[in-house]
Parts: C-alpha cells; structure tokens; sequence
C-alpha cells in the first residue's frame, strides 16, 4: 500500500511522525456489497492526489509527521481480527502516536475503540453512521459489523449521530436522549453543541462513510438516503475537535467502485481534514 498522502520519507517516517495511519483491509462479516476490504487501498491511493495544503486552517497538516503502519492483515475471525487490531493500537497509543484507524467493515472500529478507551479516562465515543449498530451479536458474533456500537456502549458513554436506520430489536439497547436522528439534523445545526457536551474530555471519533449522504459518497456498503453534506460534517468536526480533546478516531466501510473514484477521494480528504482541525494549535506554535 501506498503511505498515506503519497509523502516523502521526511514526513513519514514512524519515528518522526506524530500521526500513524492503520489500514485495516477486513470484510469478513459485512451483509450486502462486499468490497470495503479494498477501502483502505483506495483511500491511501486517492490521498496521495490530494493538494497537502488546507485552504480553511492556512496549514499543511502532513508536516506533523503521518506514518502509514503495515495493515491488520488477522482476518481468520472477528475476534482474532480485533484482538489483533486492539493490540496493535495500544502499542502505538503508548509510543504517543496519534492513531487514525481505516477501514473495512465497521468491526475494525472495536478493537481501536478498545484500545482508546483502555488507554484514556473520561473517555466517551460519538459515532456518525447511517445505522445504530446495537446489535449484541450478529450473524454468531459479537464483533459484527452491526455490533460496534452495543461493544462501545459497554465500556463508555456514546453519542451517536446521523442515525436513520435500525432493527426493531436494537431500539431495547437505544438511548433516544443520547441520539441525533438524520431526519432531525438535516434542516439546522443546533444539535451540534447538545451533542458535544454530552460528551467527556476525551473523545473518540467514529465515522462510518454511510453516515454521509450517498449523493456525496455513493461508494459504501450499505448507502442510506438522508445523510450528512460535507460543509455541515465538517462544521460539526471542527465545533467537535476545539471543544474536546480528540484523542483517535476511524474512516471506515469505504467500498471503493473502480467506475466512482469521488468517494475514495473524499474519504481521504474527510481524514485529512480532521487531521487539519485535531493539529491547527500546533502550527500556530510553530508559527508564533
């Protein structure tokens, strides 16, 4: 795999970088499209075409440093699959990296979150997906993709957001309170700080591709009408990372369609803007 942004040595070498990408190329438990196995080639790939300085923060975020690991490549199981993505997480939380998870199906998100939430007190999760994922198992596993969030929810409070599909069944483990519904968010903004201050200091970001409108991203597993638009993610993204410290988050179920290069584009671009808001501070030191 290409490193992320295509960058020279110089600004992507492990000990140098402050940010450490994780490709994660699993499928095994995804229920309709299959495909977002090839996700995380097709978001490094599209990355290494995208102009490296940011119009909005005046910054070139790649100058931290992004070093793209070798991928999770454990996939004889769910569980061995998130085992293995856990372990590899903490050891680059422990050398003080800045860890970016990429996807494959949304079970990737599991062993990342567990792996934050072992690491960080008053820690919290907020999810942006078209779906609840409250399933306690799924298909004979609990670390299904539609159970992300019921393996969240036992470690921490979350906030999810953009929701507007689910089975009648995950409405039992739902706190409707805790809950921003897509048909609700659409039309205005004014759920963004509710949202924010339901959460703790620190605070993982997962976000599932089909959570954004599919005239936006098309290419994704499971596509949902009704979703978010890009000025309006970002919007919330940057109120998010300068209200909160920010401390990991994931791009996941990227289904890459070799006749629609956009979604791979704009996934790639979703990381690095984020990228831009979570180190914006830090170019100002330099700058000062």
């Amino acid at each position: 795999m290409i490193n992320y942004g295509g960058l020279p040595k110089e600004f992507s070498s492990l000990s140098t970088s402050k940010v450490v990408v994780l490709p994660i190329p699993y499928d095994g438990t995804s229920t309709w499209v299959k495909g977002s196995d090839k996700g995380p080639e097709a978001l490094l790939d599209a990355s290494a075409n995208m102009e490296l300085y940011d119009i909005e923060t005046n910054s070139e975020p790649y100058r931290v440093g992004i070093y793209t690991a070798k991928p999770v490549t454990q996939n004889t199981s769910p569980e061995a699959m998130v085992e293995e993505t856990k372990k590899r997480a903490i050891d680059y939380i422990d050398q003080g990296k800045f860890l970016v998870t990429i996807g494959g199906e949304h079970s990737v998100s599991i062993g990342a979150i567990q792996a934050h939430a072992e690491k960080f007190e008053k820690f919290s999760v907020i999810q942006i997906d078209a779906h609840a994922d409250l399933r306690e198992e799924y298909e004979g596993s609990p670390n299904n993709h539609a159970c992300v969030m019921a393996r969240a929810k036992e470690l921490c409070k979350i906030v999810q957001v953009g929701i507007r599909s689910m089975d009648v069944e995950e409405n039992k483990n739902l706190n409707h309170s805790r809950v921003f519904w897509g048909h609700q968010i659409f039309h205005n903004d004014s759920w963004m700080e509710e949202a924010i201050d339901m959460l703790t200091e620190n605070v993982y970001l997962t976000i599932d591709l089909d959570g954004l409108d599919p005239s936006l991203l098309p290419s994704t597993g499971t596509p949902e009408p009704g979703g978010l638009l890009w000025y309006q993610t970002l919007k919330f993204l940057k109120k998010l990372v300068d209200k909160r410290n920010l401390v990991g988050f994931d791009v996941v179920e990227l289904c890459p369609n070799p006749a629609e290069k956009s979604s791979d584009f704009v996934a790639a671009k979703l990381v690095y803007k984020i990228l831009a808001y979570r180190f914006q501070s830090e170019f100002k030191k330099r700058k000062s």
